[in-house]
């Protein structure tokens, strides 16, 4: 898989049994993706949410796939969809949440794909798990590390 890109993932659940939620997700990725590091897991509360939601169980993933961004996505949609998430409004809770954060060095702005996420860079809950398991990672449009991102994003 030398052609292979580097990606991160990131998990959220924060209905019904919030660790199976994020086992399965991990198991179902590891079956899409090479080289697979899991980061532990933070208890957060909602973020940009309406009403009271219960608190979510966050994690990231950073693993290698052959896969096209879009083809990623679906994936990632299917893993979410078997784990009972529904999209009944814009932030519901879910079962599993997982999102796309980078896809290697590339940027894209598609219709149904946007790497690297659009608001990732102010969510202190994506980018501490994520800084714990590859804190060098790059992001493609600002030039920094996660790792930069994060000390940004708590000193300011």
């Amino acid at each position: 898989m030398s052609n292979a890109t580097p990606v991160a993932i990131a998990l959220g659940s924060n209905l019904g049994d919030r660790d199976a939620h994020l086992d399965l997700a991990v198991t179902r990725l590891s079956e899409i993706l090479n080289d697979l590091h899991v980061s532990s897991r933070i208890d957060t509360a909602p973020v940009d949410v309406v009403g009271d939601q219960p608190r979510y169980l966050n994690a990231a993933v950073v693993g290698r796939t052959t896969l096209a961004p879009l083809d990623l996505l679906l994936a990632l949609q299917a893993i979410e969809r078997e784990q009972g998430r529904e999209r009944p409004y814009v932030n519901a809770p879910r079962t599993l949440d997982l999102d796309l954060i980078l896809y290697g060095d590339r940027v894209v702005a598609e219709e149904q794909v946007v790497v690297p996420h659009p608001r990732f860079r102010e969510r202190q809950f994506v980018l501490a798990p994520l800084a714990e398991i590859a804190p060098d990672l790059r992001d493609p449009v600002t030039g920094l590390t996660v790792a930069e991102l994060l000390a940004r994003l708590t000193a300011g």
